[in-house]
């Protein structure tokens, strides 16, 4: 089976798996079109340890925590869990950062961009355009971008995020509330979206399988796009396509496909700030070397710099809250639009400044 999943067929078949399975968590009790987001799970996470407190997203997602500990197991079992790190680690925070203030512009991660359209959500049609768009980043790739070459590091340092994983399990079942009055230091959604999740032990063994599928087949929804661009190879994109189709035919099997604009769980219309959000995400991943799924499970392989670019993402998610970033179903926050631009401009200077001019 191993055989299968590291083939050329490997990331279509873990792409139609992990399409089955997002379309089922919604049935399990997911946010709808969430059965996986990287960036708005990443952000329950922020708000359940009171990074932000925003009510209605807090909650300790374990699908984050079984990506992590599902690629850290199958990086073991094969031989590849490979501790390293050192390569412009702030730079890539920042990159994680203004990642996720896109994502939280457009509501989603590149995985929920195409759970979203599979469930008949239209509006993510503008998200996925900028997606493209941001990946275009690859012109400062083919330049000799680079943010240099990772070291090995001690094989301790590559037990962080794995054992930070396993700190939020810890914190999920025990729920300890130190505050006053019983509240705190783990807080958690009465309603809203992060109040809406399926069976934590169905939801962790989400994780856990498709950690290790991301693991054994490099499923990345980035890479897949980069190299269609680059290299012409659509061995990874071909993931996309099963990831998009299997997620749609479930969704019609189970009556959660539901075409339009109006009225889509947790997503709003206004395409400009959809497409511009996605923008500059998809440039921000381009500039680290993945999507957010990508991310946690080489964070899971050992991989510093991942696990830097990940915290990245969890402050940025806090940010966004607490500055007003983050978008709702009304449309934008406040401040969604100054934030969004300011992190576009911030990815061009890093795309300039460490471009090879020699190259």
């Amino acid at each position: 089976m191993d055989k299968m999943f590291m083939s050329k067929n490997g990331p279509a078949i873990a792409g139609a798996i992990i399409g089955v399975i997002g379309a089922l968590l919604v049935k399990f009790g997911n946010p709808g079109n969430m059965g996986f987001c990287v960036a708005c799970f990443t952000r329950d996470i922020a708000g359940a340890f009171g990074l932000h407190r925003a009510a209605v997203v807090q909650y300790l997602r374990p699908e984050i925590a079984g990506f992590i500990i599902g690629a850290f197991i199958s990086a073991l079992a094969f031989s590849e869990f490979r501790p390293r790190g050192g390569s412009s680690p702030m730079v890539r925070f920042a990159l994680g950062f203004f990642a996720m203030i896109g994502a939280l512009v457009f509501l989603g991660c590149p995985w929920r961009a195409y759970l979203r359209l599979a469930g008949g959500d239209f509006n993510a049609v503008a998200g996925i355009a900028g997606l493209v768009c941001g990946i275009g980043g690859v012109w400062f790739l083919c330049g000799g971008f680079s943010l240099g070459a990772a070291r090995p590091t001690p094989k301790a340092a590559g037990f962080v995020m794995p054992l930070f994983a396993a700190a939020i399990l810890v914190f999920l079942f025990v729920k300890p509330l130190f505050g006053p009055e019983g509240t705190g230091p783990i807080f958690f959604s009465e309603k809203g979206p992060g109040a809406a999740h399926a069976p934590i032990l169905i939801s962790l063994a989400a994780g856990l399988a498709v950690g290790w599928l991301a693991q054994r087949t490099r499923f990345c929804t980035i890479g897949a796009v980069r190299d269609l661009m680059i290299v012409k190879d659509a061995h990874l994109f071909k993931g996309i396509l099963s990831f998009i189709i299997a997620a749609l035919i479930v969704n019609v099997a189970l009556g959660q496909f539901k075409p339009g604009f109006e009225g889509q769980p947790v997503a709003h219309t206004m395409h400009l700030w959809n497409f511009l959000g996605m923008l500059l995400s998809g440039l921000a991943f381009t500039l680290a070397g993945g999507c957010p799924g990508r991310m946690l499970i080489m964070s899971g392989e050992g991989d510093s710099d991942a696990g830097v670019f990940v915290l990245g993402m969890l402050i940025g998610a806090a940010f966004a809250h607490n500055f007003t970033a983050a978008s709702s179903a009304a449309g934008i926050g406040p401040h969604g639009a100054a934030a969004t631009i300011i992190g576009l401009v911030f990815c061009l200077a890093v795309g300039f400044a460490f471009k090879n001019k020699m190259a």
